[in-house]
């Protein structure tokens, strides 16, 4: 599985691109949205890639991040989602507009990519609502876009084991209100009223993980 391109832009296309890496071509289909923020042809570029592998047909996508990838292939998991429709939703919205859309339930903003009629719209929202607040809070770990440097890192020699400590849970817990908190934020909430929902049901589920915390979140910030 090819997880990552690096290398030098050769040529654009209307939505695709060839990344000459060590003298070896690699076509790679990308969003409009991708397409316009790539560097000038020439230049070094870097795309986190999906294979899609079929009889007779091999073909890559690009994203300039984790989180657009990821978005996508949970897209591709919905009937009669493709990989040209994933890609129109994902240029036409981006990855946190794809995840604020389905979390709000918002089929309009799926509606507007082009070729996704309202039927497709509502069933990316019916089936997928479920499973967006758990992308959304591992978010901040995939937002990270690809560099085109490969970075080597040396190897660190391991830390002494320390006994366990009574307050791991306490950061455990701080952990995940934050990462949920971020995540109302970036669905359009105030901080003030997120940050209030995120402390009412992290006191009522203490144990719960990030995306539990947003479920139940929206839930009580949700219309009455």
């Amino acid at each position: 599985m090819i997880g990552r391109i690096s290398g030098r832009l050769d040529w654009r296309g209307p939505d695709h691109v060839l990344i000459d890496v060590r003298g070896v071509g690699y076509i790679v289909h990308v969003s409009e949205r991708t397409l316009a923020g790539l560097p000038a042809v020439g230049e070094a570029v870097s795309l986190y890639t999906d294979l899609l592998v079929r009889e007779d047909l091999l073909q890559l996508f690009g994203f300039p991040t984790m989180l657009e990838k990821e978005w996508h292939k949970l897209l591709m998991t919905v009937q009669g989602v493709g990989a040209k429709a994933s890609m129109a939703i994902l240029g036409a919205l981006g990855a946190e507009g794809v995840g604020r859309a389905i979390t709000l339930g918002d089929a309009r903003a799926v509606q507007a990519a082009p070729g996704v009629g309202p039927k497709l719209a509502q069933r990316v929202i019916l089936e997928l609502k479920a499973k967006a607040p758990g992308v959304m809070a591992s978010g901040a770990g995939l937002a990270a876009a690809a560099v085109a440097e490969d970075l080597v890192a040396e190897p660190v020699a391991a830390a002494p084991k320390t006994p366990a400590r009574a307050d791991e849970g306490s950061a455990r817990r701080a952990a995940a209100s934050a990462d949920a908190l971020s995540a109302l934020v970036n669905l359009g909430y105030g901080q003030g009223d997120a940050a209030q929902a995120v402390a009412v049901v992290a006191g009522d589920l203490p144990e719960a993980d990030a995306a539990a915390l947003i479920r139940a979140a929206l839930k009580r910030l949700a219309p009455k």
